[in-house]
């Protein structure tokens, strides 16, 4: 049986057009998914897409099993031409598309991640209602073990017609990043600082935007020329250029709900204090700026590449002569392939709770750096780096050296017990990590009073380009504390200025242990529960957003969404502009 079977997508969403003048056929695409053998609907192992429209009560019947084949002799039943009113009316072609976006964004993070991986939680298939209600949302529940997608009709000045949100690359792959971002570090979800929130949906952000990149029909479209300008190619033409231009296509009709991330980050400019600002302490914004640092890498490091396409003069620099359009496509679409992978074998390397930017971005470094030694001739970490450190994002690691996570694992408190491990049971047993944790929680300033529970440990094997196999064994711990805002002084915490004596807060920590082949511990990532400054500094932030507010209550995923990519006052009927 092959790995993989191949299935027709919308590349982009209905509006990307091919053609010179964007006035071709809806641009489609076939992807390679992760290969099973599917039942109606489709449904797998995996994911189970069930067609229900909750607004008008309707469940679609899905297209029959024969329809795909066999997981030996797939079929993809819309290969070949495909109408525009098949992409825009067939419930059967809305369900497939979703299915091989969620199955595709999937098999990115496990091969980046070198192992399977799970949902965020209990079950083993994530639900996917492709027309779930009639309102301008998507967002992936936790509690529903679901993505939904919604429909409406869009205003008039933005050309008026239905619009699918099941239909957008974009849209189905943000919300997939956020069911496996779940997955994969829990407490990610939970109040905390400015940066947490605005991680969950940067990170979202840029897997797509990355995923996108990554099909050359998409690119394709970006350089409708056979022949491209190398002027078209230098750094300010391709972020207010291609990036600019793919960006006004993404969600024009809802608002720029999807687009808007990459329109922004194409128009923000570096400025070291930008995360100070008021403006960008909103979720949404200040999780623009972290997009708009990764972009502004993928653009360096495209220029880069660029450069080293085509003939070279006596004196060794670039030749002046226009490029053969599909070199163009072929390098843009491996470098952003290559991106993603670094931005998802990241997670590994963040703490398990209270990410910041800062620790990313040394998560980042380190990730690259283990299975990549030398930064290659285009300099991706250079790249993260210098655009991260343009918007006040420093390494948490520290601002000297790389900027990665440094070694060793102990913090000068004696050499780590490693009479509790054995790495075959460390690898399929939590009780492990905790008994090692427990042995060593002195010398790894684990607080031994709090609430700490080790999560399901994973073995970890990835291929590096040279073709070097690193295994390697993560395990996380979370910590969890609840007091009464009375007694968080006698903890070195400062209480917010206002809040009463009586509010029960719970306060959280954690970390990530990163073990090597042989069960020696690498690396020890945390956000410590009882670091007093970071924890008065959260507790302020949370306080002042009315996470306390039990009337208000925490927003959650949906919610969020729903705030940002309603494109009318939620008051107002589907077609009424604003």
């Amino acid at each position: 049986m092959h790995p993989t079977r191949e299935l027709t997508i919308v590349a982009q969403d209905p509006k990307l057009r091919s053609g010179k003048k964007r006035k071709g056929p809806i641009v489609t695409a076939r992807v390679a998914v992760p290969n099973e053998d599917l039942d109606e609907g489709p449904r797998g192992a995996r994911v189970f897409v069930i067609d229900y429209d909750a607004t008008t009560k309707t469940l679609y019947a899905p297209l029959g099993k024969e329809k795909y084949g066999t997981a030996e002799r797939p079929v993809d039943p819309y290969g070949g031409d495909l109408s525009e009113a098949t992409i825009l009316g067939d419930p059967g072609f809305h369900a497939q598309n979703v299915y091989a976006l969620v199955m595709r964004t999937l098999g990115r993070f496990e091969q980046a991640l070198g192992r399977r991986i799970g949902w965020g939680f209990r079950g083993h298939q994530l639900y996917v209602a492709p027309h779930a209600f009639g309102v301008a949302n998507a967002y992936y529940s936790r509690e529903d073990r679901a993505l939904l997608f919604g429909y409406f009709e869009a205003p008039k000045g933005v050309g008026g017609g239905m619009v699918y949100s099941c239909l957008s690359h974009d849209v189905v792959v943000h919300e997939t990043a956020h069911s496996l971002l779940d997955g994969l570090r829990e407490r990610y979800q939970d109040p905390s600082s400015a940066d947490q929130a605005a991680f969950h949906e940067g990170f979202a952000d840029v897997v797509a935007l990355l995923s996108t990149f990554s099909l050359p029909e998409v690119m394709r479209a970006a350089f409708p020329e056979r022949a491209v300008e190398r002027r078209e190619l230098k750094a300010e033409a391709l972020r207010t250029g291609v990036l600019l231009t793919l960006a006004e296509e993404m969600g024009a009709a809802m608002n720029g709900v999807r687009g808007r991330a990459l329109r922004q980050s194409a128009t923000i400019r570096p400025d070291r204090a930008i995360l100070k600002k008021a403006r960008y302490q909103e979720e949404h914004d200040r999780g623009e700026v972290f997009v708009a640092a990764m972009m502004l890498a993928l653009v360096d490091v495209l220029e880069a590449g660029f450069e080293s396409l085509g003939d070279r003069g006596p004196d060794g620099q670039a030749g002046q002569g226009p490029l053969d359009r599909e070199r163009v496509i072929q390098e843009a679409a491996q470098t952003a392939g290559k991106l993603l992978t670094i931005a998802i074998r990241a997670l590994d390397y963040c703490p398990a709770a209270h990410v910041t930017f800062g620790d990313y971005l040394s998560a980042l470094l380190t990730a690259d750096k283990e299975l990549v030694p030398y930064d290659g001739k285009y300099g991706f970490r250079a790249a993260i780096r210098k655009n991260f450190e343009a918007f006040g994002i420093d390494p948490a690691s520290g601002k000297t050296g790389d900027g990665a996570w440094e070694r060793p694992a102990e913090e000068g408190r004696g050499e780590l017990d490693y009479s509790t491990v054995h790495l075959r049971e460390l690898q399929t047993d939590e009780g492990e990590g905790f008994r090692f944790v427990w042995a060593n929680r002195g010398r790894l300033g684990v607080d031994g009073h709090a609430y700490t529970r080790v999560l399901p440990v994973r073995p970890v094997r990835r291929q590096g380009p040279d073709g070097i196999v690193l295994e390697e064994t993560v395990a996380q711990y979370v910590q969890i504390r609840t007091v009464r805002a009375e007694e968080l002084g006698r903890l070195g915490i400062r209480k917010p200025e206002g809040m009463k004596d009586n509010v029960e807060v719970t306060l959280y920590g954690g970390g990530t242990l990163i073990f090597d082949e042989f069960g020696r511990l690498k690396f020890h990532v945390r956000n410590r529960i009882d670091a007093a400054e970071q924890q008065s500094e959260r507790l302020a932030h949370l306080f002042r957003s009315g996470a306390f507010d039990e009337a208000k209550g925490a927003r959650k995923i949906g919610a969020l969404h729903l705030e940002r990519q309603t494109p009318w006052p939620l008051g107002a009927s589907a077609g009424e502009e604003k």
